[in-house]
């Protein structure tokens, strides 16, 4: 008697970080993984630093274990910031300019709003400051204040 052991294919799509990572090589044309692999640790330990509350518990239940751990393993910052600020910090922290910070966040956060869906990805970004809405592919809608114009 003989059993048949299923052959593995070789363009089986693949799953949880790995397939982040090569979501995020696409998405920020990025010639690596590993390059991919470091713009995902470095934006979603800043946001870490940013997102509490019941955001952060579901947004790191949506996400591969690896990146998770990523964004639960930082302390929050007591003052918010703005997504220009967010990002500015970033390119601070990392030595990067504004310009390739700004790349690197669109392109890990766009592939984490795609991962988490739409209603988290609204919630997160209402639990945020002004100016997420842009790095996570969306538009920043605000009700009108004032006069019109």
């Amino acid at each position: 008697m003989t059993t048949q052991t299923p052959v593995p294919t070789r363009n089986a799509a693949p799953s949880g970080y790995t397939a982040l990572l090569e979501q995020v090589r696409y998405d920020g044309a990025y010639p690596t993984r590993e390059r991919a692999r470091e713009a995902v640790e470095r934006v979603l330990a800043a946001l870490g630093r940013h997102l509490v509350g019941d955001e952060r518990v579901e947004l790191a239940a949506a996400l591969p274990v690896e990146a998770a751990l990523t964004l639960t393993g930082q302390v929050p910052a007591l003052d918010p910031l703005t997504g220009w600020e967010f990002v500015k910090d970033l390119a601070d922290r990392s030595g990067a300019s504004p310009a390739t910070t700004r790349w690197d966040v669109g392109a890990v956060l766009g592939a984490v709003a795609r991962l988490c869906g739409p209603e988290l990805t609204t919630r997160v970004i209402h639990a945020l400051p002004p100016g997420y809405a842009l790095l996570f592919g969306r538009a920043e809608l605000r009700p009108r204040t004032g006069p019109a114009a």
